[in-house]
């Protein structure tokens, strides 16, 4: 066990969606101190501000979790800004920390580093056997990348990296930018939306034949935090809930919970992304002990009702 009690842990990414809930749950285990970087003070893809901000902290772990992220829009719109600067961060960083000797990385990758057409449910050994979807692959590979490195430097230096696999997250304080949201908040700001203007109809996108499989925001933290305490291994481990569902019933579903009773249009011409993606977590359970433990109406349920409160409501009365 890595006992984090009067650690200093540093958390890339820490003040964001996945991150702030990460240093929550650490706080009840003690660490002496829990540095969050923020991008204007620290430049993750410069290897002299990572050097400064080791220097200054000496940092006992590492939690690595910042990312340029986005739909697919996104990742179609920036594949080269989202190649170089999420390989850039991941690769300087771990090696300062291998530098500085920092005892525990962890290298938080994604569930886009997949091949396309990877047999369901995804288990971490096809995780070479074959090109992930064209749309995110730049991002999935350089996330991959970070993978290959951690298995490098345990292998040559005895470094203490560990990788590990969330699928596609969600929950309170997720991106709700329509822009570069992922397919979740997406759909839950267009159907509220749409009932506050009083429209019957909501564009989305692709088939909804694709499948997805999503976790809650804080299962993610959970399986984070306890990996960073209880796992020591080169493996790559999948993080998720182990239940897939098609755009097309998620998107219904959410319908439903909103109380939605308006039509879905089905934009076939906007692509649909990987096929299908659910994952086998058994690595998980075995290794460190992690299940999911939110369903995924529970998680939607609340998702719904933060997006109302806190963003809907304060769009609406500032317009």
């Amino acid at each position: 066990m890595f006992d984090l009690a009067n650690r200093t842990i540093v958390v890339t990414g820490g003040a964001g969606f996945l991150g702030s809930e990460v240093c929550r749950q650490l706080e009840p285990l003690g660490p002496s101190k829990v540095i969050v970087p923020r991008s204007r003070d620290c430049d993750l893809r410069d290897r002299e501000a990572i050097a400064q901000l080791l220097l200054q902290h000496r940092p006992d772990a590492i939690i690595h979790l910042a990312a340029v992220v986005g739909g697919i829009g996104a990742n179609r719109d920036n594949p080269g800004r989202y190649f170089y600067e999420n390989a850039i961060m991941g690769i300087e960083l771990m090696e300062q920390a291998r530098r500085f000797d920092v005892q525990k990385f962890v290298v938080a990758g994604s569930i886009c580093s997949y091949p396309k057409h990877t047999p369901v449910p995804f288990r971490e050994d096809d995780l070479w056997n074959g090109y992930p979807e064209e749309t995110n692959a730049p991002y999935g590979l350089a996330k991959k990348m970070l993978i290959v490195q951690a298995q490098a430097y345990r292998q040559q230096y005895g470094f203490q990296a560990i990788s590990l696999l969330p699928v596609n997250l969600y929950g309170p304080g997720d991106n709700f930018d329509l822009q570069t949201s992922h397919v979740i908040p997406a759909l839950i700001r267009k159907v509220v939306e749409a009932q506050a203007e009083g429209r019957h109809t909501i564009d989305v996108w692709g088939t909804g034949r694709a499948s997805r499989e999503f976790l809650f925001v804080r299962d993610a933290a959970e399986a984070i935090v306890t990996a960073t305490q209880n796992f020591d291994g080169a493996e790559p481990v999948n993080i998720g809930s182990g239940h897939e569902i098609t755009i097309k019933s998620l998107a219904e579903l959410i319908c439903e919970l909103c109380q939605f009773e308006g039509e879905l249009n089905w934009e076939a011409d906007k692509p649909d992304g990987q096929p299908r993606r659910c994952l086998d977590t058994t690595r998980a359970r075995e290794r460190f002990g992690f299940s999911a433990r939110t369903t995924l109406r529970e998680g939607l349920q609340e998702t719904i009702a933060w997006y109302r409160d806190h963003v809907h409501e304060k769009q609406t009365r500032a317009a």
